[in-house]
């Protein structure tokens, strides 16, 4: 009997669901057809298309698809990105078909100059492009309409896919345009007039997610779930200590294993290929191996933090200097201080790392879900010996991503294309939740030590903090922009721009020594930074005898953006209210990725540990696509953040990683779910981000609460570590 997925089984069963598509391109981008999985001459040979750009395709029936190259991992993208088409073209959004894009440098983001799917930047980078190319096909078929009808231009309007003559009353479907269209010269950019927003039709309203009913019923394909025929599954055995080598390999027992095909080294360790994946577990359970363990072998947490604290008292490179902050180290002086150890985190995605990989003797394919297409393509096209051009990489949809899956060494995908290397036939390189919890790229360590001094008024007259982490640019392409004079830009974001008046005012940064891998987690660097800032605040405040609400509003009397977050925040949590016994409201604001974010959390201990029942957050990010989307974006950057407040953190002891899945690195669970309210500013200003923001302020929040309660300072997360 033939294996059944249980995607076969929810079909079997009967559930189902609809679907659509649209394909566009964005001016000023190559052609799509590559990207779109249509060759050349394919696509040569479909006369009666319409494409004006790489994201737009119309065709002879009228249908319009959307060539979507940001990587779908639960923020969205598939819905929020066609409503930008859609709204400027004119066409119904249910109509239009939406297709996920492989590698392909035609649809480089803007800002980056690759494909990228990271920074919250989908939405706020494409916003104007994508509404371009919508409002350039619609100008090209009212063209186009004008020389068949023999009218003027301007006595033409759209509306769902149609041109229409008011006068008159003939119509003209889109599909009856795309040929003349297509002949058209490109129209000059600066004809093309974008909607004002009082003619907005979609943007600003709440969507739910195109690909949501594949989800529920088991249709949607994710990396993991990719079968292809006589596929092959293999897991790798890998260091147990990062830097360790391999010195030797026993594999007698593992080739006996039933179904174990092939132990094979690679540069990471030693693959076991299998006919499934049991087999291939099995088969690497059975391996002895011998390791030099390296020059991490004695790593230990304890001892870091020790290193990092003894860093943290030397001078560093100056982030951002202004006045005599120095006023703040005078040791005659009464001054507030707080040292905060934060430690390693996993991004702990709910779909494992894999990858799979298919070496033919001059071509390749790939098949993941990833948020870097075109690096991680070139990567595997080097270790395989081909041109990148030869490597065909399919995107699925991603597990969740967090940053874990945009690495710029394309770790997984190269791991991958090692292991499949030579083989001839189509090999799926499998992560365990254990490897993956302790692989490596993490987000950073981080210390900081702060000294605040305060004025007559008891606002903060002097500020200076240093920050110890290591750097996530070092090495990567985007050093030399990130990287200047000994200072990480990542490392102290929303330390070094701290928006309250101060006048004396120091951030310093020491890039601690590498060895560990380390890479983004949502929303980078202000994860640890907007903790050391709020929380400062907060003590800051208690010092002075000042609710912490009405101390932000006189830091911050000339940012009227932020206290507008602040005032909606405070406002609909209530803040000042009475509270039942034991609770107690903290609040902190940051901002990250264009928006500003405001949280209070409500707060008690239970059993000695934070209960965390209520967040309300106030967020401005602009002007907003999909209210839907962004509001759950922003309740999923708290659940996020405040699982890793309350429980997670990545320790070492002898070398060796110490947590390996969710029983020793857990997840929020349901019964720990606060009540969550988020509340969107109204504003006409460009979007900001929606993924991300919602992230750094929740452990401020909490441990500004912990300090209304307990009137002691947090110094270490998670939560309760400094015990």
């Amino acid at each position: 009997m033939d294996a059944l997925s249980r995607r076969g089984f929810l079909q079997a069963v009967g559930l189902s669901a609809g679907g659509f598509v649209i394909a566009l391109h964005i001016p000023g981008l190559a052609p799509l057809a590559q990207a779109a999985g249509v060759g050349t001459e394919a696509a040569a040979e479909v006369a009666s298309v319409f494409k004006p750009n790489a994201f737009v395709q119309i065709d002879a029936q009228g249908q319009v698809t959307l060539f979507v190259a940001q990587a779908e991992m639960g923020q969205g993208v598939r819905t929020s990105l066609p409503m930008l088409v859609a709204e400027e073209l004119d066409v119904d959004l249910d109509s239009v078909i939406v297709k996920g894009v492989g590698a392909d440098p035609a649809f480089n983001h803007p800002w980056f100059g690759s494909q990228v799917t990271g920074g919250s930047s989908s939405v706020r980078g494409l916003f104007e492009p994508l509404r371009r190319a919508g409002a350039e096909a619609r100008h090209q078929l009212l063209e186009a309409a004008a020389l068949r009808l023999e009218v003027p231009r301007e006595s033409l309007r759209t509306e769902n896919g149609e041109v229409i003559h008011g006068e008159s009353g003939r119509r003209l479907g889109y599909g009856e345009l795309v040929a003349a269209a297509a002949a058209l010269p490109a129209p000059d950019p600066a004809v093309i007039v974008l909607k004002s927003p009082e003619n907005f039709r979609y943007i600003g309203r709440d969507r739910r997610r195109q690909e949501g009913p594949d989800k529920v019923t088991g249709r949607a394909e994710f990396g993991i779930d990719v079968q292809l025929e006589g596929m092959l599954t293999a897991v790798v055995a890998r260091p147990p200590v990062f830097g360790a080598t391999l010195k030797s390999v026993d594999d007698s027992a593992a080739l006996m294993i039933a179904g174990v095909r092939k132990v094979k080294r690679v540069p990471e360790g030693v693959a076991v290929i299998a006919d499934h994946f049991w087999a291939a577990r099995q088969g690497r359970e059975a391996l002895k191996l011998d390791w030099d363990l390296g020059a991490l072998a004695s790593l230990d947490s304890d001892a870091q933090g020790r290193e990092y604290a003894a860093l943290a008292e030397t001078a560093g490179a100056v982030a951002t200097t202004r006045g005599l902050p120095t006023l703040a180290l005078d040791e005659e002086a009464e001054i507030i201080a707080l040292d905060l150890d934060l430690p390693y985190l996993a991004h702990a995605a709910m779909e494992p790392l894999n990858a799979t990989v298919h070496h033919r003797d001059d071509s390749a394919e790939v098949w993941t879900g990833t948020q870097m297409q075109g690096a991680d393509r070139a990567r595997a096209g080097a270790v395989l010996g081909l041109d990148e051009n030869k490597v065909s990489l399919h995107n699925l949809l991603l597990g969740g991503g967090f940053g874990r899956r945009a690495n710029p060494s394309s770790d997984f995908v190269v791991l991958a294309a090692h292991v499949a290397k030579g083989e001839g036939l189509p090999i799926k390189t499998v992560w365990t939740r254990e490897d993956d919890t302790r692989g490596g790229w993490y987000r950073p360590r981080a210390y900081h030590r702060l000294r605040v001094r305060l004025d007559e008024n008891g606002l903060p007259q002097a500020w200076h903090q240093r920050v110890v982490a290591q750097s996530i640019m070092q090495g990567t392409p985007f050093e030399a922009m990130a990287v200047r004079d000994g200072v990480d830009n990542t490392v102290v974001e929303g330390a070094a721009d701290l928006p309250y008046a101060i006048p004396n005012f120091q951030v310093e940064c020491h890039l601690a020594p590498v060895g560990v891998p380390v890479l983004w987690w949502r929303s980078v660097g202000h994860t640890h930074t907007a903790l050391a800032a709020e929380h400062m605040i907060d003590l800051a405040a208690r010092q002075a005898g000042i609710d912490p609400v009405e101390y932000r509003r006189r830091l911050l009397s000339s940012n009227a953006q932020w206290l507008r977050v602040l005032e909606l925040a405070a406002e609909r949590s209530g803040w000042g209210s009475e509270l039942p016994e034991g609770r107690a409201r903290g609040i902190a604001i940051h901002a990250s990725f264009g928006s500003v974010v405001a949280e209070v959390a409500e707060v008690s201990i239970e059993n000695g540990r934070p209960r965390v029942h209520r967040v309300v957050a106030a967020v401005d990010m602009g002007r907003v696509v999909n209210p839907l989307h962004a509001k759950s974006q922003i309740e999923g950057g708290i659940v996020f953040g405040l699982a890793a407040a309350l429980h997670q953190q990545i320790s070492f002891k002898d070398g060796r990683v110490q947590q390996s899945n969710f029983h020793d690195y857990p997840l929020l669970r349901q019964r720990e779910m606060p009540e969550v309210e988020v509340h969107l500013v109204e504003s006409q200003a460009d979007p900001g981000g929606a993924g991300e923001p919602g992230t750094p302020p929740i452990a401020p929040a909490v441990a500004n609460a912990l300090l209304s309660l307990t009137g002691k300072a947090t110094t270490r997360l998670p939560f309760g570590s400094d015990a």
